[in-house]
Order: C-alpha cells, then structure tokens, then sequence
C-alpha cells in the first residue's frame, strides 16, 4: 500500500457531534468524547486491578477506549433513542457497525490490520477490556448529562435518570464504578476555584 487515509478519517472524529437531537449548552464531539473515556477507562482498569487483583490491561484499555467511537466518522453518532428504539433497529445499526469497522480496518496497510482490528473491530475487543470501556462511556455520557445539567439545561434531564440506572446496573458487576463515583464524581459539581486549590 502506498498511502492510506485511515489517520485522515479519523481526524474527522472532530466534526461529528454527539448527542445531535438535543440541545447542548456545550457542543461535544466523539474525539473530545473518545479522549475523556480513554483517560476514565485507563483509570477504571487501575481501579479494578487495585480493589480485586484483576490483571486488566489498563493501557489497552486506554487504546480501545480511544478508537471505541472511531467507525462513527463513516455513520455518524446515531441518538440512543434511535439506535435502540426498537430491537430490529439495534441489530441492523449493529450491521452497519460492523461494516464501518470492517472499512476503518481495512484502510491500513495490511501489516497493520490485525493489531487495529483488536481495538477497532468490537468482537475482536478482549472481554474484560470490552467492558471496562463500556463502562468508562456510560460514565463520561453521563459526566456530560451532569455537566448540561449544571448549565440548567433541563434537556438531559431524562438521559441522566437512564445513565444513573445504566452505572448502578453495571456497579454489580464492575467494582470501579462505585469507587470512581466516590472519589472523583464530586469536583464535576464544583467550580473552577474550588477544584483549583
């Protein structure tokens, strides 16, 4: 291969906004969004590995976290409430996951492909790692939801509620959630000063 566009597209993560069908006291794309989780999922994985001896990768979490939203620069974000309103819906917006990954991939060089394809392609993503990224998304969507909320932007009100449910499900499994909430949730409701000295 001579040239490859993979490293262009991804630098188009910067021009897709997510959460589109809401209003946004802040506007937030998935590359602001992909970097936050790729910094909450590295922290989870420390976390986790602390409090139960796990053995979680938490660099590789940090990378799957990072390219977790990649594949959007071919479909957009999708609004949650469209991608899951019903369960055909979901499975088809899965197919065409699939494919964006699949094309993401495949614009490497090929001596390239497999490594990508582990933090790219969803199914080839380790479990554990699966899920500490999973997790450290719900977190930042629901950061996000907190952040809007702090603006009195009442729009997110009803994705916070679905998020807090979303974090005290996972919490039952995933013992960083919990821990995270208590030590570093709190400073997102203070103010610039307050969180400065």
């Amino acid at each position: 291969m001579d040239h490859s566009h993979f490293f262009a597209q991804l630098a188009r993560m910067s021009l897709i906004s997510r959460w589109a069908l809401m209003r946004n006291a802040s506007q937030e794309n998935i590359a602001e969004h992909s970097l936050q989780v790729a910094m909450v999922a590295h922290m989870m994985a420390l976390i986790e590995n602390r409090l139960t001896g796990s053995t979680i990768d938490a660099s590789k979490a940090a990378v799957a976290a990072m390219y977790h939203d990649a594949p959007e620069v071919f479909t957009g974000d999708l609004p949650t409430p469209v991608k899951y309103q019903n369960p055909h819906m979901a499975q088809e917006y899965r197919k065409l996951e699939k494919m964006a990954e699949e094309k993401l991939v495949n614009m490497l060089p090929e001596e390239f492909r497999e490594e990508f394809s582990q933090v790219i392609r969803g199914d080839m993503v380790d479990p554990q790692i699966r899920r500490i990224v999973k997790d450290a998304d719900t977190m930042c969507a629901y950061l996000k939801c907190m952040s809007e909320l702090k603006a009195n932007n009442t729009e997110f009100a009803n994705a916070a509620e679905r998020l807090r449910a979303s974090l005290d499900q996972r919490a039952a499994t995933s013992p960083a959630i919990p821990y995270f909430e208590k030590v570093f949730l709190p400073s997102f409701s203070k103010t610039l000063d307050e969180i400065s000295f």
